[in-house]
C-alpha cells in the first residue's frame, strides 16, 4: 500500500482528500503545516506528498524547498496543491522543487494520474 502524506491546514480539504484516497487504497498521514509536514516526511517516510502551498508556520513553498534540500527526504515526490491557478503560481511551486502541480478544488482523477506517474 502506497503511503500519502497530505500537508493541508484546511480541515474540509484534509477530510475530503484523505477519505477519497483511502478508498483508492492509499495509506494516509496528515500534517497541518509545513513544519509538521517536514517532520512527517522524515519520520513516516511517505511515498508521495500532497503539499498545500498556503500553510501556516511554514508555507508550502518553503517546506518544499527545505524538503528538496534535505538529503534524507529529497527524493520523495511532492505535488503542490493551491487554489491559485495562475501560471506564475505553478512556476513558483515548480521552482521551489515540487515535482508536479495541481489546483484546488482537486479533480481526483487528474490528481491520481499525476500521483501514479510519480510513483512509478
Amino acid at each position: 500500500m502506497k503511503k500519502v502524506l497530505i500537508v493541508e491546514d484546511n480541515e474540509m480539504n484534509r477530510d475530503m482528500l484523505s477519505r477519497r484516497l483511502s478508498r483508492k487504497g492509499y495509506e494516509i498521514e496528515i500534517a497541518e503545516n509545513g513544519e509538521a509536514g517536514l517532520a512527517a516526511m522524515r519520520s513516516w517516510g511517505p511515498d508521495i506528498v500532497l503539499m498545500d502551498m498556503g500553510l501556516p508556520i511554514k508555507d508550502g513553498w518553503t517546506a518544499t524547498a527545505d524538503a528538496k534540500a534535505d538529503e534524507e527526504i529529497k527524493n520523495i515526490p511532492i505535488i503542490a496543491l493551491t487554489a491559485h491557478a495562475l501560471e506564475a503560481d505553478k512556476n513558483r511551486a515548480l521552482a521551489a522543487g515540487a515535482d508536479d502541480f495541481d489546483t484546488k478544488p482537486v479533480n481526483l482523477s487528474g490528481l491520481l494520474e499525476k500521483m501514479e506517474a510519480l510513483l512509478k
